[in-house]
């Protein structure tokens, strides 16, 4: 298919939308890119598509129940922009295909379809992995919305490329395709724990893949009756999420975290939450300690340094104090989770006690405001404003300030956050970040340029992006320095992508785990796609030192992923030997979930059920020796 032929092209440009006509077999092709049109001599754009997405036959016993058609604004985009991640704008269906890469890049605010070979295999949230025999189907806002009502695993897609319009089928089978696969993922789970663990006990789960089974065959013979097969299928994908919930053992001493924000007011709130945490499982709690310029507890540092004293909200108690020593109570670890160079996205000026409005020379600039006063907003990041990782009276404060919590509260460990530049473009002035009075003075006595006047065709700019690379490993180095003095472990958030971390957020997280800097890294894995995981997992795994633990931070609660989508990445953890995992984040994680977490997993089987499981093994293991006397009595007789 020449997409030359193409009548139509949908451009998206800011908020606006603009149709171009363009004639057909024209010499000329555009593409959207929100800096404008880019023609075809600037971008060589020629997805393919699987030829059985034009051409899908049905199979002639399946009922088509209904049948959805949508117009898909992009295929490939050609242009990834920094606001629009994966080329994916407003309200906008995009397909993308194996031509476009080995993951979509979107963000998480849509929805995505996997699809294998015409069928759907797996809803996703963002980043999905594209698979080689298919399509990823994203959508967002309106169009996320279409995807939710329309696409179910098991759905069949055609595309027609030359109107641009996507067909999905739910048909008789699209109902059992479902309840199908996840009996088989069940059984795939248990089968790997078994050989594996040679104390595992699949009871439960096997109980309720026979009831799953039992269902899906009712549903199968119900004569394309689609009020049963709805019904009957619907019980078997319920069976079989159950066994796909207790087919993964709980683990001891296993790391359960969750990264919380704390909204408790009193010592009484402080702790019915603890023990609601330790009751669905959690032992580590990353617990948001300073945030958005400003901590939860009365700080001297702060104090000293002329900053607001305490986050209002806790005023008149110290909630870290009580986290900490109940949380101790009950067995579990506190993290303080701290944002390192974020203060938030309140105006400077509207707080005489601010950060920013007591050090404006602190704040971070981008190239484009380099000679104005003040810090520069990050607008893709919720307009926030960062402190210049390269001024050493930033890193001397924070420094400070950390010492003050390991010294006088003695936490578990501290999980640097926002330990990075803001996301930037190196090709925009207008998110290309560093620019602050004191690093370009310093950058120019040590280099004799000022780096405002750097692009990154010139010589400089390899150490450019270096002295800011370098800046935030010095202070990593620091404060890895100051918790092994003080027993603290010190853990990091990253981004998984060692490229993209290097060249977007100037995070070298690689030298600071070959030079052991840090004891672990709590990577943001932004999906519920668990191959995408998978792969991103694999990524950190291949560069980081083997003497820095990996816990995995997982973000389907946040992003509205499926329980079973929460087992699955935590098993996919297992599997790459993962120290453990964190939830993103605790107002997202609700009965939903912790339902899913306590049924296996995150907490341990109680006696009775130990007791039951032991009971069948046993009989299990006595009707084995007793079919083998069998068998050998059977064979001396003949």
């Amino acid at each position: 298919m020449n997409l030359k032929k193409i009548l139509t092209i949908t451009i998206i440009l800011s908020l606006s939308s603009i149709s171009v006509k363009a004639q057909e077999d024209s010499s000329e092709m555009f593409y959207f890119s929100p800096e404008g049109l880019m023609s075809v001599e600037d971008y060589e754009y020629s997805p393919v598509l699987p030829t059985c997405f034009e051409t899908l036959k049905l199979n002639p016993s399946e009922t088509v129940f209904s049948q959805n058609t949508k117009y898909v604004n992009l295929i490939d985009p050609a242009y990834s922009s920094g606001y629009y991640p994966g080329g994916r704008g407003p309200n906008q269906l995009v397909i993308y295909t194996p031509s476009y890469g080995v993951h979509t890049g979107t963000n998480e605010f849509g929805t995505e379809a996997i699809v294998e070979g015409n069928i759907v295999t797996s809803i996703s949230g963002a980043d999905s992995a594209i698979p080689e025999n298919g399509i990823v189907i994203s959508g967002h806002g309106s169009a996320k919305n279409w995807i939710t009502q329309n696409i179910k695993v098991g759905s069949k897609v055609s595309v027609d490329m030359m109107s641009k319009t996507l067909t999905v089928y739910t048909t008789s089978e699209s109902y059992t395709y479902e309840a199908q696969a996840k009996i088989d993922e069940a059984q795939s789970i248990m089968n790997y724990y078994s050989a594996t663990q040679k104390d595992y006990s699949p009871a439960k789960a096997l109980s309720h893949v026979k009831l799953a089974n039992e269902y899906l065959k009712s549903a199968q013979n119900s004569n394309n009756n689609i009020e049963l097969i709805k019904k009957y299928s619907h019980d078997a994908m319920n069976e079989a999420s159950m066994a796909i919930k207790t087919a993964l053992p709980y683990i001891k001493d296993e790391v359960h975290g969750v990264w919380l924000r704390p909204t408790e007011q009193n010592e009484q709130q402080i702790v019915a939450t603890l023990d609601k945490l330790k009751d669905n499982g959690f032992n580590n709690v990353f617990l948001e300690t300073y945030y958005h310029g400003k901590t939860i507890f009365p700080s001297k540092t702060m104090n000293e340094y002329g900053f607001t004293v305490q986050n209002p909200i806790f005023a008149g108690f110290d909630p870290l104090k009580i986290w900490i020593a109940e949380a101790h109570k009950r067995g579990m670890k506190v993290h303080t989770w701290f944002q390192s160079f974020y203060v938030g996205n309140d105006l400077p000026e509207n707080d005489a006690t601010s950060i920013l409005s007591v050090h404006p020379e602190w704040g971070n600039k981008t190239k484009q405001y380099a000679d104005c006063y003040g810090a520069t907003k990050s607008v893709s990041e919720h307009n926030g404003y960062f402190l210049d990782p390269a001024n050493p009276a930033v890193q001397e404060f924070l420094e400070d300030l950390l010492t003050e919590i390991m010294t006088d509260y003695k936490p578990d460990g501290i999980n640097l956050d926002y330990i990075r530049y803001p996301n930037s473009n190196p090709k925009s002035i207008a998110s290309s970040w560093g620019y602050s009075e004191y690093a370009r003075s310093a950058f120019m006595a040590r280099y004799g340029k000022d780096p405002v006047e750097l692009t990154p065709s010139d010589v400089n700019w390899y150490d450019w992006n270096e002295f800011r690379r370098g800046r935030v490993t010095d202070f990593v180095q620091k404060i890895g320095t100051l918790g092994r003095e003080n027993n603290v472990y010190i853990s990091a958030v990253i981004f998984p992508d060692i490229a993209s971390a290097l060249s977007s957020k100037q995070q070298d997280w690689r030298s600071w785990s070959s030079n052991d800097y840090i004891d672990g890294f709590t990577p943001l894995f932004l999906t519920y796609d668990s191959k995408m995981l998978t792969s991103m997992m694999r990524d950190v795994l291949s560069v980081k030192s083997p003497n820095t633990d990996l816990y995995a931070g997982l973000f389907v609660t946040f992003m509205g992923g499926s329980s079973e989508d929460l087992i699955r990445q935590i098993f996919e953890s297992r599997k790459m030997n993962a120290n453990g995992v964190i939830l993103f984040d605790y107002a997202h994680t609700t009965p939903v979930y912790t339902s899913t977490l306590t049924a296996s997993v995150f907490v341990p089987p109680q006696k009775d059920e130990v007791k039951v499981a032991v009971q069948k093994k046993k009989r299990f293991s006595r009707n084995r020796k007793a079919k083998t006397k069998k068998t050998k009595a059977k064979e001396k007789q003949s």
